[in-house]
């Protein structure tokens, strides 16, 4: 449904990472059922020990971007490290290594592509030098390729995010106070969360996609009169308005 579970403010000089721990345990406490497998999906902001000990302990799935540290890029440049040809020209390899700034062993899907031929070296002694690499870390079990194609759908979440900051003005800070702003963060999410709820009892599959401007030009921003009578207020609207059947059914 692209709801929001929970959020909160934090400053502008916070590293990413900062708090996600706790945010996830908030998270999982209010979702979390017997029958409900949950999959983290994070960017390299996050890809951090506590984070993933964390969703670990909680009995999660997670798929994090990992970052090119050199004891992975060692280990995956290695002409004894074979990749396996996939779709769109991307290749794919995995291991199971430990780095320094994780505890222990874990399962590591690697995914190259060749660079552009402007960017190739001509000459080169380093294997694989001509591509460009992408490391993903997961406690997931599907394939290596799999794996690739569930962390690219994340651009998904980022439209989402997008509709909240730029429709739902999510991403203002109003005042100058910090928890003040904090309170109206959490009204912006429940309305937010509210107007979803409300698009998915009364539209269609096709209106139930559009985003909350689209939404608002067709249904808010729409010309009409008020007629007030001595017993009566009555807005009319244009007689031709084209989405007046999903307006009346939207208002009844």
């Amino acid at each position: 449904m692209k709801a929001f579970i929970t959020g909160f403010v934090r400053s502008g000089n916070t590293y990413t990472a900062n708090g996600a721990a706790e945010l996830i345990k908030e998270i999982v406490a209010h979702i979390k059922t017997d029958d409900l497998e949950i999959l983290f999906r994070m960017d390299s902001g996050y890809f951090d020990d506590d984070i993933i000990e964390t969703i670990e302990s909680a009995g999660c799935k997670y798929l994090i971007k990992g970052k090119e540290y050199p004891t992975l890029a060692s280990q995956v440049t290695d002409p004894y490290i074979s990749f396996t040809k996939g779709d769109e020209g991307r290749e794919t390899t995995e291991l199971v290594t430990k780095l320094d700034t994780l505890d222990k062993d874990r399962r590591f899907v690697v995914s190259r592509v060749l660079k552009p031929e402007k960017d190739r070296s001509q000459l080169s002694f380093l294997e694989g030098n001509d591509f460009e690499y992408f490391y993903f870390v997961t406690n997931t079990e599907v394939g290596s390729e799999k794996v690739v194609i569930a962390y690219e759908k994340r651009g998904n979440a980022e439209n989402y995010i997008k509709e909240a900051k730029y429709d739902m003005a999510v991403g203002c800070l109003l005042l100058k106070s910090f928890w003040a702003n904090e309170a109206i963060f959490q009204m912006m999410m429940l309305s937010y969360n509210l107007f979803l709820l409300f698009k998915f009892d009364f539209l269609g599959i096709s209106e139930f996609r559009q985003q909350i401007k689209t939404f608002r030009l067709k249904y808010v921003f729409l010309a009409g009169k008020i007629i007030r009578t001595a017993r009566y207020v009555v807005m009319k609207l244009p007689a031709k308005y084209p989405f007046r059947d999903m307006y009346e059914k939207c208002m009844a």
